[in-house]
């Protein structure tokens, strides 16, 4: 089609023609070397057969000729559609916009991809772009195919939605010509299915999909001139997914190979890639046995002389080939034999044969690689010799061997090489096939067929021919399918259309496959015993030219024939038709290969059943010979006699599978890709306009832009052509209810109204249509449209602007005005002031005259009588001072002389007594240097340290010795005291005795006599007391003293301390700031380091997550499958919550709430659990006191240890060897594993049997000691003790070795681990060997137990601080109560006694209160010296170590030292609790799954937010404690286990409720918190009451548990942010991108332009979402946040998650849609923002980090708003720090105007932004990805979070239906 043929009809009469191509119009003319070039009218056209016309690049002015007035020249679009995505959108449709416009996307924008209505042309790079990520596939599924940037994942999406939607099979076509692009897109296409199909992750069937291509590339592929990586075949793969939409297999079908590259290769060309990657792994062991050598050596390989391709590595392809030849299931064997087959067609093809006597040909004796050939193949060497140079010939009596020429003979080698090579190439696409094969029923499919697009060459020849001929079938069913959307369009909207011409490329088709066509006539030559080449074209001649228009006759040829194809005419070369279409090979040939002794190489050349088989007289099977016979030379259908099979030509095959294949796609809703090659250098991003119109012209894309033309390729909805044109309409004609009258109005009325003027308008209704929902446009009326609307704009500005010059000229009228009337008033002024300066001048000089000669007389009188004085003063000073120095000098004399007389004196002295005074200093000198030497000798021994230590430690001793002396003489006083005290009580009774005695008159004397008595003795007493008074005096005397000096020496060894500290604080000082610097790095890498590995952990659980899932819907299916008739319980409930720590201690033992009692639990694959003995009930508070009484505690207690940690070790070996079980899968066949499990469970039983003894021994032992066993203090044992001690010893010894049983057992388990092996699949490959080869799993979980054992140290010394401070406070407010008692008690009984009994009292008490401070102060002399001596030492030490620099380690020891201050305080106490509720829950082990029920699965949110939050969990932590209380750890293990399960449980079944998942989110945290709370861990304890801390557990330490659950919570999480992500994704477009909230403000193209129809008739319409809709969600979601009493902190992660996610996927869409990227779009998209960064100050989480997230798309809004000029070049870059360079030039590259009025960014601009951020990216770390990863979440944390309600205080409602529990 030429280009002439191109112009498209604008429908223009010839008044409106006028109007358009007017002086200044832009049109397109035709040019030699850039095909069409834009120029611009220099003058009206009115008709005339010239016209002037400017070049727009060369600026060169001529004439264009104008044959016909239907054919003037292209007009070209408004600049507003220059880049367009979709080529139809264009409002003028014709051939130099099309190639205009996909220049501009190609080579400015870099957009490789463009909409030509259903067609995708895709452009080939020539380079890798980073477009074809993981995460553009994600933002490419589920979306529109208009409604994102054109790729070809927008096709596949269609293709797959259509598929899923309506149940329909797809196809999608990729052509194109050799190296544009076909394979690398059908690759893409068919990897997009692998993820969409699979769930997001590539399962088995998705991999072998993908794996296909490395290896049918390997076999079909090949360089060639224009490419690389050409494709040697056609090939149509079928993807079928089952009704879950999910790839289940697929399958391919090839056509055409070209055999004749085996044999044969053009220069710069290259054979099949497999070859040169044999050669070049020709060193590998494996294949030494093939005797491969270099390409060049081969005769096959190196006709091209190009063995190598740049930037590819033969061996490492090689290596990919065989990975994905043993996906497919190919074995090993058969690899090396399909490679052995390939080495042997190289070698083959090195065999010479040379011509012989007469006509005949043989092979060399001794030719090497006939015999490797016949090796490889298996065959015998004799008969191929013979067999290659001679041929059988069999008659009706007999058979006959006839030679072969060289010719014929050469014929048959090439021709068995290209046989063996199809055969292979078959067989390898057989297996794939079986491979890919899928059992299950497949409902629908997806085809991709990558085939070759239309070829024309210089010597076209049989392959050319059946490649157009299968084009032009592809292209009928293309124009078809084209012009069926169209009409249907037309139907569904109701417009009346008339029959559309378009090309009907039938007769061209009838020409080739009709009765009597090209392809009949060749089959019947072929048929012909003598049929030539010739006579099949004399006979296509006689029958087709003259007859068919699509046929021709070269002019100048008798052997070649024209066909005048869609795209092109091409011209055909006879010759070699019939051999090729024969393609012929020996029968001989094959039968020698039959008999191969290798298995493959026969079942290669077997015969098989095939219906196109028939009998006819030819000795020969199929392929086509590349070397071309000589003339006159014959075939071998020439044979006479000869019994051969005749099966179908290649021709009438390439018929039936091309008539296969259009039934197949005839059946399924096509979708177009055609590849587009840019130039023929393969250079990337390089245009050449002629190669690229070509290939527009021969794929059909300029026939569909042609289709849509000629009807209504406009199309504009009703609210969207009012909203851009109603700027054109009156406000009378506007009615906003009703979108399409007013439309009306604006297209009859205002448009005819304006006809009146103009001889243009639209009053013809064949210019446009009225549909149901749209109006369509003749091709140019839009831009007509666009011209009104843009003259009616100008008017407008023009209007603004005369009103505004107006104004500002009378405002700059009046401005003048004003300034002259201020100019005269201000001159007037100044002549006014200069004259009265001058009358005051004047004035003043007259007066300055006047004094100026007065003064000047004055000065002269002066300076005379001045003169005169001088003289006079200097005359009389002269002759003084003559006078004075005489005298002078003869005072100095004298002066001299008396000095120096007394200096010569002075000087004698000196020297004599200097020279003594060396003598004794040199004397003095020798005797000191001596003394010295004795003394350093001195103080070096040890002696003498000890001599001078010697004297402080005499005092300090003679101190003691004095404090215990006067200890001593106060115990001699407190005896006296006593004595005294029974003195009175003596004299008491003798008073009583007195009284008694006066009442007896007969005993008075006796009486009296001993009162007497008494008081000589009390007398006596006094003087005693009075000494011992003055005793104590004198003692207290010397204890002051001695005070006084203690005190003395203190101040002494305070001040040394201080200077001590000084110094060390000197040290200090000057390395603070290198260790502040050094602790923050290692703290920020820390915390980094705990982030990730936070992140890691998260994910590794989320991941766990999905895992399981998946494998609980295969168990279900699998279950369904297996048992149709009933249920079969499968093993899906085993908790595998924390698989992620080997330190979890999750029980395994699953509770079956339907099939098991609570006595056996099925512990998976068929076992039982043994019945554990019911353990001993718990005793009484009395009993314990009875029996503890006579046992000795310490013994007890560490018997109790040693028991809880037997149990702990056997509840391990029982938890891992379960875990072992479930993990170790069933059914397999490997020997070797059975063997080793089964090993492995017999070690288990039998640690588990010793565990059981050993625990029973125990129990034994502990029974034994309750009853009579009774320690002596410092005695020998009992019986029963010494039978203790001796089993004790024996059990400690077991023990240890049981230890390292366990240690082997838990490696043994690991190695099988289940976390393991998923980390493995999924990040390895499923090679287990390979993960935690180096440790990291064991050193990251170390290092994060580490940082949070750090945490928690720093937390403990802050609260122990604190507990000291307050502790000391206590302690002196509880001294000041207790001395303020005694003083007061001791008053009390001063004022009762009388006043010989005060005086005694206080003495007594003084005598009291001296001694007991005497005692503390001795005690504290005594700590302080212990203290100040170790503070010495550690001073010294400190000192030391910090001049080495070992800061490090005193920081560890000074943290030894508090921990062991620590465990030293925490000295085990006995309380007695008060037997009131203590905040337990009592139940039955029976009630366990009724409780769970009840308190997990049954319970509503409704009922729970009417509840205390967080009571499903302080229940659930109720019922622990009283396990705890019992000691019953199997039902704590249970109890724990059951509820994790019921929690995953109910959170699975209900994934999409969010209430419920939010509430067990909620109850999960605070479940986690309580368990720390009362945890009795001193780190939990800082918040608690004294109340709280006794309901802590006292025998249980569940902190692997606190782990389990904190994974639980973390999984219930990423549950909880799936699923709000999946409700908020479908609105965030809409609320933050496509929502207009500023009224006037339009930010969209018009749709008209950018629309883009469906390739499907029966889209469905998706729900409109605004900005209030995702601001709803956002405010449901914080309520029910709120209602459960989700953790504040917990709801700031909740929200930054979700604003990223919100940001993210707000960006991708916006870098993906051209139509989002202009001003007013980022104007509104700001403004969007803006209400969620308000929404977030409003609920008060702006400082969740939520905002922060936001910034990537707020800036990506600026930078729309922003100016693009060259000075704003570092402000943009400042400006966009959160986004990438690749972002930031995406949407520099993407902004669009959205009227004329607008600029687009220029390039140069671009380019210096690129510039720039290049050396910014380089300084901070560059980052070229272009899509944010919306995948991405925050690691979560779970601070912890106390809660003030007591256990006790809780109670249980009755709606819960817990009647079961007690409360204890």
């Amino acid at each position: 089609m030429t280009s002439a043929e191109l112009y498209v009809q604008t429908f223009l009469k010839d008044s409106e023609i006028s109007q358009v191509y007017v002086k200044g119009a832009r049109i397109w003319v035709p040019d030699e070397e850039k095909v069409w070039v834009g120029a611009e009218l220099l003058e009206n056209y009115t008709g005339q057969k010239t016209i002037r016309i400017q070049i727009e690049d060369s600026a060169e002015e001529r004439d264009y000729a104008i044959k016909d007035k239907k054919r003037l020249p292209h007009l070209r679009n408004p600049e507003i559609l220059i880049g367009e995505n979709d080529l139809t959108s264009l409002s003028y449709l014709n051939e130099p916009e099309v190639l205009y416009n996909l220049q501009v996307r190609f080579l400015e924008r870099n957009c490789i991809y463009t909409y030509c209505g259903i067609v995708l042309v895709a452009i080939n790079p020539y380079q890798q772009l980073p477009i074809y990520g993981n995460e553009l596939i994600q933002m490419y599924s589920g979306q529109d195919m208009g409604t994102m940037d054109p790729h070809i994942f927008a096709v596949a999406e269609e293709a797959f939605k259509l598929m899923s939607r309506f149940d329909k099979n797809q196809s999608i076509i990729v052509s194109g010509e050799s190296g544009a692009g076909k394979t690398v897109s059908a690759k893409y296409a068919m990897r997009y299915f692998a993820m969409v199909g699979g769930s997001q992750a590539e399962t088995q069937v998705e991999q072998k999909v993908l794996a296909s291509n490395p290896i049918m590339e390997a076999i079909g592929n090949a360089k060639t001139t224009r490419n690389d990586n050409s494709s040697r075949f056609g090939k149509y793969i079928e993807i079928s997914f089952s009704k879950n939409n999910a790839i289940i297999g697929a399958h391919m079908r090839t056509y055409l190979l070209e055999k004749s590259r085996v044999v044969f290769q053009a220069a710069e060309e290259r054979n099949y890639h497999i070859f040169y990657q044999l050669c070049a792994s020709r060193d590998r062991p494996e294949f030494k046995k093939f005797c491969l050598m270099s390409p060049d050596d081969f005769y096959y390989t190196s006709h091209g002389m190009a063995p190598e391709i740049d930037g590819v590595d033969d061996a490492e392809d090689m290596l990919s080939a065989r990975d994905a030849l043993t996906m497919l299931g190919i074995t090993e064997k058969d690899q090396m034999m399909i490679f052995q087959i390939q080495s042997a067609v190289l070698h083959f093809g090195n065999v010479k044969i040379r011509e012989a006597d007469g006509e005949s040909s043989e092979i060399k004796k001794d030719d090497k690689h006939l015999s490797i050939m016949c090796k490889l193949l298996g065959i015998e060497e004799s008969q191929m010799r013979m067999w290659l140079c001679h041929k059988k010939i069999v008659t009706v009596g007999e058979v006959l061997t006839k030679p072969l020429t060289l010719t014929q003979a050469s014929f048959a080698q090439d021709a068995l090489a290209k046989h063996i090579y199809a055969q292979t190439f078959n067989w390898i696409v057989e297996k794939i096939n079986r491979a890919l094969h899928s059992n299950t029923k497949s409902t629908k499919f997806i085809g991709v067929l990558d085939i070759y697009g239309f070829e024309t060459f210089e010597v076209n020849s049989f392959e050319q021919f059946c490649i157009n001929y299968a084009n032009e079938k592809l292209q009928q069913i293309f124009n078809m399918h084209v012009f069926k959307l169209e009409q249907e369009e037309y139907v569904r909207e109701a417009i009346e259309w008339s029959f559309i011409d378009f090309y009907d490329n039938q007769p061209c088709i009838d020409l080739i496959e009709s009765k009597l066509g090209i392809l009949d006539l060749l089959d019947e030559e072929c048929k012909m015993p003598k049929g030539s080449d010739e006579n099949w074209c004399q006979k296509l001649y006689d029958k087709h030219l003259g007859k068919a228009k699509h046929f021709e006759k070269p002019r100048m040829s008798r052997s070649a024939f024209i066909i005048n194809h869609f795209a092109d005419r091409v011209e055909y070369q006879a010759d070699g038709f019939l051999e090729k279409n024969r393609d012929t090979v020996l029968e001989d040939h094959i039968n020698i290969l039959r008999a191969s002794e290798f298995e493959l190489v026969a079942e290669l050349f077997e015969e098989k059943v095939d219906p196109n088989e028939k009998k006819s007289r030819a000795g020969s099977a199929t392929t086509h010979p590349m070397r071309q016979a000589p003339k006159g030379g014959r075939s071998n259908k020439k044979t006479v006699g000869s019994q051969q099979v005749q099966k179908a030509t290649v021709g009438d095959q390439f018929r039936e599978s091309l008539k296969k294949l259009m039934e197949t796609l005839n059946a399924t809703t096509p979708h177009y890709i055609r590849c587009i090659k840019p130039n023929d250098i393969k250079e990337a991003f390089i245009f050449d306009p002629k190669r690229a119109v070509e290939q527009l012209r021969a794929c059909g894309v300029l026939e569909t832009i042609r289709i849509s033309a000629a009807g209504y390729p406009s199309r504009w909805t009703y609210p969207e052509f009012f909203q851009r044109y109603r700027v054109l309409a009156r406000s009378k004609d506007i009615n906003r209810s009703d979108h399409k009258k007013t439309c009306e109005n604006v297209l009859t009325k205002v448009i005819q109204g304006s006809v009146k003027k103009t001889p243009r308008g639209l009053e013809d209704p064949d210019k446009y249509r009225f549909g149901k929902t749209k109006i369509f446009f003749r091709a140019g009326q839009v831009a007509y449209l666009e011209k009104l609307r843009s003259d009616k704009l100008k008017a407008c500005g023009i209007m603004i602007q005369k009103h505004v010059k107006g104004w500002l000229a009378r405002r700059r009228y009046q401005r003048i005005t004003k300034s002259v009337t201020l100019l005269q008033k201000y001159g007037r002024g100044l002549l006014a002031r200069r004259h009265a300066k001058f009358l005051r001048e004047t004035f003043a000089a007259t007066r300055i005259q006047k004094q100026w000669k007065g003064y000047r007389a004055r000065r002269e009188y002066v300076k005379v009588r001045k003169a005169t004085v001088v003289i006079q003063s200097a005359i009389r000073g002269y002759f003084g001072r003559m006078l004075f120095k005489q005298e002078l000098h003869e005072h100095r004399a004298i002066t001299i002389q008396k000095m120096v007389r007394s200096y010569l004196a002075r000087r004698r002295y000196k020297r004599v007594m200097r020279g003594i005074v060396l003598l004794q200093s040199h004397y003095r000198r020798r005797r000191a240097k001596k003394q010295l030497k004795v003394l350093k000798i001195e103080a070096k021994s040890v002696e003498h340290i000890k001599n001078v230590n010697k004297g402080l430690e005499n005092k300090i001793i003679q101190l003691q010795q004095r404090l215990d002396a006067k200890n001593k003489e106060g115990m001699s006083i407190k005896e006296q005291e006593v004595y005294i005290k029974q003195l009175k009580g003596e004299l008491e009774k003798l008073r009583s005795s007195n009284e008694e005695g006066k009442r007896s008159s007969n005993k008075v004397s006796e009486l009296m006599q001993q009162i007497k008595d008494l008081q000589e003795e009390l007398s006596r007493e006094r003087e005693e007391k009075q000494v011992l008074i003055t005793k104590s005096e004198e003692m207290v005397k010397e204890h002051t003293q001695m005070l006084s000096k203690l005190a003395e020496e203190k101040c002494q060894l305070k001040e040394q301390l201080e200077e001590a500290s000084l110094k060390l604080q000197q040290q200090e000082t000057k390395t603070d700031d290198e260790m502040k610097k050094k602790l923050e790095e290692t703290n920020a890498l820390l915390a980094a380091e705990f982030d990730s590995e936070r992140s890691h952990h998260q994910r590794l659980v989320k991941e766990h997550a999905r895992l399981q899932q998946r494998l609980e819907n295969l168990q279900s299916e699998m279950a369904v499958m297996n048992s149709p008739g009933g249920h079969k319980r499968t093993p899906s409930d085993i908790s595998a919550i924390s698989l992620e720590s080997y330190t979890s201690s999750v029980s395994p033992d699953e509770v079956k709430y339907d099939d098991e009692g609570p006595e056996e639990k099925d512990q998976g694959y068929g076992t039982k659990k043994k019945k554990k003995a019911p353990a001993p009930p718990a005793p009484t508070a009395n009993a314990m006191e009875k029996e503890m009484k006579n046992v000795d505690i310490g013994l007890v207690l560490k018997l109790q240890n040693k028991v809880k940690e037997l149990e702990r070790q056997r509840t391990e070996l029982e938890e891992k060897l379960e875990r072992y079980e479930e993990e170790t899968p069933q059914g397999t066949t490997d020997t070797a594993v059975i063997s080793d499990s089964a090993f492995n469970a017999l070690k288990m039983q039998e640690l588990q049997n010793e565990n059981d003894k050993l625990k029973r021994e125990v129990n034994k032992l502990m029974k034994s000691i309750s009853e009579n066993v009774s320690f002596e203090r410092g005695g020998t044992n009992s019986p029963a003790g010494k039978e203790f001690m001796e089993q004790f010893t024996a059990m400690s010894d077991e023990l240890e070795r049981r230890r390292e049983e366990c240690l082997q057992l838990r490696a043994m388990l690991a190695e099988k681990s289940i976390t393991t092996h998923a980390i493995a699949k999924e990040s390895y490959g499923g090679m287990d060997d390979i993960v935690n080869e180096d440790n990291e799993l064991a050193l990251a979980y170390r290092t994060q137990k580490e940082l949070n054992r750090l945490l928690e140290n720093q937390l403990q010394k802050t609260e122990k601080d604190a507990k000291k401070k307050e502790d000391k406070l206590k302690r002196e407010i509880r001294d000041l109560k207790h001395e303020n008692e005694a003083a007061q008690k001791v008053i009390n009984q001063n004022l009762q006694l009388g006043p010989e009994a005060k005086i005694e009292a206080t003495m007594q008490h003084e005598i009291t209160r001296l001694t007991s401070e005497n005692l503390d102060l001795r005690e504290k002399a005594d700590k302080q010296s212990d203290q100040i001596r170790k503070l010495k030492k550690m001073l010294k030490v400190y000192a030391k170590k910090l001049k080495d620099g070992d800061v490090a380690e005193i920081e560890a020891e000074l943290e030894r030292d508090d921990k062991q201050k620590k465990s030293d305080d925490g000295v085990a106490t006995v309380k007695h609790l008060d037997r009131t509720y203590m905040g337990m829950l009592e139940y039955k082990k029976e009630d366990e799954a009724q409780l769970i029920k009840c308190l997990i699965l049954d319970l509503k949110p409704k009922l729970a937010q009417g509840l205390l939050p967080g009571l499903p969990s302080y229940l659930l932590f109720m019922c622990v404690r009283h396990t705890d209380y019992i000691n019953d750890d199997e039902k704590v293990r249970t109890l724990l286990t059951n509820t994790i399960n019921g929690i995953k449980k109910c959170v699975k079944k209900h994934s999409k409720e969010l209430d419920r998942v939010i509430m067990w989110l909620a109850n999960t945290c605070r479940l986690l918190h309580t368990l720390k709370q009362y945890s009795g861990e001193k780190a939990f304890q800082s918040e608690n009451t004294p109340r709280q801390n006794e309901h802590c557990l006292r025998n249980f330490d569940l902190s692997e548990y606190r782990q389990v659950f904190s994974d639980l919570a973390v999984w219930i999480y990423q549950t909880m942010i799936k699923y709000m992500e999946e409700v908020i994704q479908p609105m965030v477009v809409s609320a933050l991108l496509e929502h207009e909230a500023i009224a006037g403000l339009t930010a969209s193209k018009p749709a008209g332009m950018r629309g883009r129809s469906s390739s499907s008739a029966h889209e469905e319409e998706g729900r409109e979402f605004s900005l209030d809709s995702l601001v709803k969600a956002l405010n449901k979601y914080v309520q029910i946040l709120s209602q459960h009493a989700v953790d504040p902190e917990l709801v700031k992660q909740v929200f930054r998650q979700l604003y990223y996610y919100i940001g993210s996927n707000a960006l991708n869409n916006l870098l993906l849609r051209k139509d989002m990227c202009n001003w007013s779009k980022g104007m509104q998209i700001r403004y969007n923002l803006s209400h969620l960064e308000q929404w977030l100050r409003d609920n008060k989480l702006n400082e969740s980090g939520a905002q922060s997230t936001l910034e990537p798309i707020t800036q990506a809004s600026q930078l729309l708003q922003a100016r693009k000029s060259d000075a704003d070049v570092d402000s943009i870059c400042e400006m966009c720090s959160k986004l990438t360079t690749p972002q930031i030039v995406k949407i520099l590259n993407l902004y669009t105007p959205v009227d004329e009025f607008e600029e687009r960014v220029p390039i140069s601009f671009i380019r210096k932004i690129q510039e720039r951020l290049k050396s910014v990216k380089r300084e901070e770390g560059e980052d070229n990805t272009l899509l944010m990863d919306t995948k991405f979440t925050f690691p979560v944390t779970f601070p912890f979070n106390p809660s003030s309600v007591t256990l006790d205080s809780i109670d249980i409602p009755e709606s819960l239906h817990l009647d079961f529990l007690t409360r204890v």
